[in-house]
């Protein structure tokens, strides 16, 4: 049975947990959007065909807790066999928001490749803006992650 002390603290316990705020959850490692890596884009076809295309269910590898699709088996297998060397960097958040230290969605067709890495941005805008100073953007996106996924 419950004493009248235990009361007392179940009573205290339950109101500091009514007035603590919501915590802040952390941002996933990899952007998804409907679920997805790169919205279900193929990484490995910015490589291989220099341009987004679409994956399909068909072909789908998980990495660093996001499903990634491809546009073909042979794709898929590409990435299989070297992740690193396929998925954005950045977990695929834009690469100008991560430099200037906070996170961003991104759009498929706002990539660009720089020394074999894919980079994508919020919009091909941005991307413009990023472009102005890629090896600064690079330094200070590189610095600033994963810090920025709080």
């Amino acid at each position: 049975m419950w004493n009248r002390r235990e009361f007392i603290k179940l009573g205290a316990a339950a109101a500091i947990l009514a007035t603590a705020g919501p915590a802040i959850a952390k941002e996933p490692v990899v952007f998804t959007r409907d679920g997805l890596a790169i919205g279900g884009y193929d990484p490995v076809a910015y490589f291989t065909q220099e341009k987004p295309v679409q994956g399909s269910a068909e072909f789908t590898s998980a990495h660093d807790g996001a499903v990634f699709q491809f546009s073909s088996a042979a794709n898929k297998a590409l990435f299989d066999a070297d992740p690193g060397a396929y998925a954005p960097q950045y977990g695929g958040y834009c690469a100008y928001a991560v430099a200037n230290g906070y996170t961003a969605k991104t759009e498929p067709e706002a990539w660009t490749i720089v020394n074999g890495k894919l980079y994508l941005n919020y919009s091909t805008g941005v991307r413009r803006t990023w472009k102005k100073d890629i090896p600064g953007n690079i330094a200070s996106g590189d610095a600033n992650w994963p810090a920025v996924l709080k």
